[in-house]
């Protein structure tokens, strides 16, 4: 796993910089399995996540959102039967900053630690 899982994120506000091209390359890097997505005119981070049923997949949306609250940055997730989907993107900018790279690269601990 990346050094990313042990950062934590930065306060942002409405002005801070989307990451420029070459951080936004590195940065995926370390969360490959995570697709960048332009939704509404905003890059997001996005990946689904499978399990064996509800219960398993609600758990592990449990968990995201605790570690959303901790660094007081949240996701989009949607949950079904038998997956999660999992969006990050910055709202205050409209697009990717390095937390939320952060934010995936802790979320595919949290899947890696439920398998």
């Amino acid at each position: 796993m990346s050094g990313l899982t042990d950062q934590h994120c930065e306060a942002c506000n409405a002005d801070a910089p989307k990451v420029t091209d070459e951080e936004r390359r590195t940065l995926h890097k370390d969360v490959q399995d995570w697709s960048i997505l332009k939704v509404d005119g905003e890059e997001q981070l996005r990946r689904v996540f499978k399990f064996r049923n509800f219960v398993q997949a609600l758990a592990f949306t449990n968990r995201v959102g605790e570690l959303a609250e901790a660094e007081d940055h949240h996701p989009a997730i949607l949950l079904e039967y038998g997956k999660a989907t999992i969006s990050w993107w910055t709202h205050k900018i409209g697009g990717l900053h390095k937390n939320d790279f952060i934010m995936a690269a802790r979320t595919d601990s949290a899947y890696g630690d439920m398998q």
